[in-house]
């Protein structure tokens, strides 16, 4: 079957219902929302606590706000169909989907990935051992006790100490298991109370046949031991989903990893946008909201005629920095940047420059965590030479 639509979003999480609703409210014609998973809401689903919102709501959980999101979007008058698997494209514009009512191809006037981001799991990271039950992802430990309501353990161990692990933290106490260790490569970290921290230890090996029994640990000064558990959950390790982006042609981000943007979520490819945690891995499902209805700016542009601007120069970081996004200078940013380092970092002063030439400089007083993102002003964008190199930001 093919069909046609105005905007095609690939995703109903945070972003993409921000962005249907946004559109279908400012009357962009047929807006549709595809989600491969049976309900729509991304990731907040299975996140069984509060905080979600902006400002942030202490009573308002994930279920529910993912609830609240669907209806905004159907109620504004997007259609919004889950268990829709966008496989690859057929063109430019136009996905080929399977659902079970069967294939479809959807051409689109703008297509919008809002794909979100995945946990890298155990075998990603390269953690050896054998294939023993109680080995989880953050994700996979929300489901189980939030969704299906099953038990995950008595004995766990973290790996992580960013707000997600500490999430996973109490998720775990919640099912009734003890925590007894959270462990990460960096020097710094924070646990919640009653659980030992181990900063600058990495996992190495994973004990057990049937069920997990333990896992190595190796501390920075070269000391090693097992920490007997029988489930261990890996979590703050996301990747943007981008297999849909890379089989369109659209060019990637070497340090996101994820689809290349300017400040209007243009992509290198023209109707093409991307929004939300498909840029870059993880950030609050706040910040991808915001995202996804600031996104409808350039969509309805785009709709209207608007010419789709040349890439202009990219945005490269220095370590210890590992990422910023967006990261294709077009003209001047109306939203903060958000840039993000490898490495706890203590009054960092950043810097940006091209060709030589200083465009911005601040002190951002206090720690920056490798888990939080710093925001940058972006007024110096309008600096930018359009026909000038690489724009630079480093610290300095």
């Amino acid at each position: 079957m093919n069909r046609a639509v105005d905007v095609l979003i690939v995703g109903a999480g945070p972003a993409g219902l921000a962005l249907a609703a946004r559109l279908a409210g400012a009357g962009a014609g047929r807006v549709e929302v595809l989600e491969r998973e049976r309900e729509a809401g991304g990731v907040p689903r299975h996140c069984d606590h509060g905080g979600f919102g902006w400002p942030p709501r202490p009573w308002l959980r994930g279920p529910r706000y993912a609830r609240q999101a669907v209806r905004a979007a159907v109620g504004a008058g997007a259609s919004v169909r889950t268990g829709v698997t966008a496989t690859g494209w057929a063109g430019p514009l136009s996905l080929e989907t399977t659902s079970p009512a069967g294939l479809e191809r959807i051409t689109a006037r703008a297509v919008v990935l809002a794909t979100g981001a995945r946990e890298r799991p155990r075998s990603a990271r390269l953690v050896p051992g054998s294939r023993p039950a109680g080995v989880l992802t953050t994700g996979e430990l929300q489901q189980s006790v939030h969704l299906y309501g099953q038990p995950v353990g008595r004995r766990a161990v973290v790996v992580g100490a960013e707000p997600v692990a500490r999430h996973a933290v109490r998720t775990l106490r919640r099912a009734g298991a003890e925590v007894v260790a959270m462990v990460t490569g960096h020097s710094r970290g924070a646990a919640p109370p009653g659980v030992a921290l181990l900063t600058s230890t990495s996992v190495t090996e994973l004990h057990g046949r049937g069920r997990l029994s333990g896992v190595s640990v190796r501390h920075g000064d070269g000391r090693s031991g097992v920490l007997a558990c029988d489930t261990v959950v890996f979590t703050g390790d996301w990747v943007p989903d981008h297999e849909l982006a890379r089989r369109g042609g659209i060019g990637l981000d070497p340090g996101t990893r994820g689809p290349c943007v300017d400040a209007s979520f243009r992509t290198s490819s023209p109707g093409v946008f991307a929004v939300g945690n498909a840029l870059r891995g993880v950030e609050s499902a706040a910040t991808a909201a915001a995202e996804g209805a600031a996104a409808a700016v350039g969509v309805l542009a785009h709709l209207s005629g608007a010419p789709w601007p040349e890439p202009g120069p990219p945005l490269v970081v220095r370590a210890p920095l590992v990422w910023v996004a967006p990261n294709r200078v077009t003209g001047l940013a109306e939203r903060p940047l958000l840039l993000r380092s490898g490495e706890p970092l203590t009054s960092p002063v950043v810097t940006v420059d091209q060709d030589g030439r200083l465009l911005w400089r601040r002190r951002f007083p206090g720690r920056v965590s490798p888990s939080r993102s710093l925001r940058l002003r972006p007024g110096w964008t309008a600096r930018v030479d359009p026909a000038g190199g690489p724009v630079t930001i480093a610290l300095g």
